[in-house]
């Protein structure tokens, strides 16, 4: 198995995983507190960049090591996403929940961000 297959099968697998982890809290949070917000797509962007903060501040910067590609470019880019959030933002704005449309758009950003930072912050023990 030469490096790029080796390459292309950790992303893979990460995605798969990524995408079963999304899945379960997704579901979870919708039963937990209601479908009237997009809280497990939050939860999940969220979570999703605390661990990029930390796997960044423990690894630095994106490269080709089997863990980077693994961790970062499969199990997160299986498990956070920007086309639920983008559909769920689009579904409370044709509902006219203008409101929480704008909410979710924030609140996504911000505690993305914020999340981000504090898993970098976390690395630096």
């Amino acid at each position: 198995m030469g490096h790029g297959i080796t390459s292309v099968l950790l992303v893979a697998l990460g995605g798969a995983l990524g995408g079963i982890g999304r899945f379960a809290i997704s579901n979870a949070m919708a039963h937990a507190l209601g479908k009237a917000f997009p809280w497990g797509t939050l939860c999940v962007n969220a979570s999703g960049a605390l661990l990029a903060g930390w796997l960044l501040g423990v690894y630095g910067v994106a490269n080709t090591q089997s863990l980077w590609l693994f961790a970062v470019a499969g199990l997160l880019g299986g498990y956070t996403t920007v086309s639920s959030f983008s559909l769920q933002t689009l579904e409370l704005w044709q509902r006219g929940q203008a409101n929480r449309a704008a909410l979710n758009m924030v609140a996504t950003l911000l505690l993305g961000i914020a999340m981000t930072a504090l898993g970098w912050w976390l690395a630096q023990g």
